[in-house]
C-alpha cells in the first residue's frame, strides 16, 4: 500500500455549524468563474453585448443544478426519490428531523440537458443565435466539468474500480482498496479537450455549430471509456453490460456528430 497514494482530505473547508462549505462548491464555483471569462472574450470577439452576461450566469447556474439534480435523482436513484419527492430540488431533509443537506448528488448528462434548455430560453428572450449561444457555452463546459471531477476528488466520491496500477488512490473514506482516480481521468480528459476546441474555435473555419458537436462527441467519448474503471453508482448497474453513464452518453454522442457533419457541411 506504500506504494500507493493515501487519498482522505477533509472535503469541507469551513464548517459553520449550521452549514458546511465544502471543496466541492468551491470548485463547482470555480469552473463557473473560469467559464464565464472565456464566454466574455467569445461575446467581445464576436460584438455581442456583454451586459447579458450576468443573466446568461443566473441561466446556466438555475440550468445545471435543476438539470444535474433531476439527472441524479430519476436515472441513478430513484427507487428512494419516488418517496422524497420534496428532496429532489429542496436542500433539505424533513425526515426524520430537519435537516440541511444541500444537493447531494449531480449527474452531468442532466446538467447538459439543463444547460440546453436554459441556453435556448435564454437566446430566445434575447433574440440571439440558439446555436451560436450553445456553442459559445459548449467551448467552456469541459472547463466546468474538470472542476466538477476535482470536487467529486475532494469528496472522495466516484471512485474507480480496484487496481494494482502504481497511480492507484486508496479512498481512505470508502476503503483500503487501491482503485483508480477516475476523477482525475475525467478532469485531465476535460482539460485536454477544452484546450482542443479553444484551438479550433480561435481558427474560426466551421459554421456555428461545429464546436457544440465537436464538444459533444470528445467529451462523451472520454466519459464512455473512463466508465469502464469507475466503480457503480447504483447498484442495479451491477448485472449491466454498459452502465447507466454509458448509456446517457451514446445519445450525446449521436447528437455531436450531427452537429460537426452540419458545421462541414455548411462551411464549403
Amino acid at each position: 500500500m506504500l506504494n500507493y497514494i493515501i487519498w482522505n482530505p477533509d472535503g469541507i473547508l469551513f464548517d459553520f455549524g449550521f452549514y458546511q462549505l465544502r471543496w466541492y462548491s468551491i470548485l463547482f464555483g470555480i469552473g463557473f468563474v473560469l467559464g464565464y471569462q472565456f464566454v466574455k472574450w467569445r461575446f467581445k470577439r464576436d460584438n455581442v453585448d456583454t451586459k447579458l452576461l450576468d443573466n446568461l450566469a443566473v441561466y446556466l447556474v438555475i440550468g445545471t443544478v435543476i438539470g444535474a439534480r433531476l439527472g441524479h435523482c430519476i436515472f441513478y436513484d430513484w427507487e428512494y426519490y419516488q418517496n422524497h419527492l420534496s428532496e429532489i430540488l429542496l436542500p433539505f431533509r424533513f425526515s426524520p428531523t430537519f435537516e440541511f443537506i444541500g444537493y447531494q448528488g449531480l449527474a452531468s448528462h442532466g446538467g447538459g440537458a439543463g444547460v440546453i434548455i436554459a441556453l435556448i430560453i435564454f437566446s430566445w428572450q434575447n433574440k440571439l443565435s440558439k446555436i451560436w449561444m450553445i456553442d459559445t457555452i459548449a467551448l467552456v463546459v469541459p472547463l466546468a466539468g474538470a472542476s466538477i471531477r476535482l470536487g467529486n476528488l475532494m469528496n472522495s466520491e466516484i471512485i474507480g474500480k480496484a487496481t494494482n496500477v502504481s497511480w492507484a488512490f486508496v479512498f481512505k473514506q470508502i476503503d483500503n482498496i487501491p482503485r483508480h482516480p477516475a476523477q482525475l481521468y475525467e478532469a485531465l480528459s476535460y482539460l485536454l479537450i477544452f484546450g482542443i476546441l479553444f484551438w479550433v474555435d480561435k481558427k474560426q473555419k466551421f459554421k456555428n455549430g461545429f464546436v457544440f458537436g465537436l464538444m459533444l462527441v470528445l467529451v462523451f467519448i472520454a466519459r464512455f471509456f473512463i466508465e469502464f474503471v469507475k466503480a457503480d453508482q447504483s447498484a442495479f448497474e451491477a448485472d449491466m453490460t454498459l452502465n447507466m453513464g454509458q448509456w446517457l452518453s451514446i445519445p450525446y454522442f449521436i447528437l455531436g456528430w450531427i452537429f460537426i457533419y452540419r458545421g462541414i457541411k455548411k462551411s464549403n
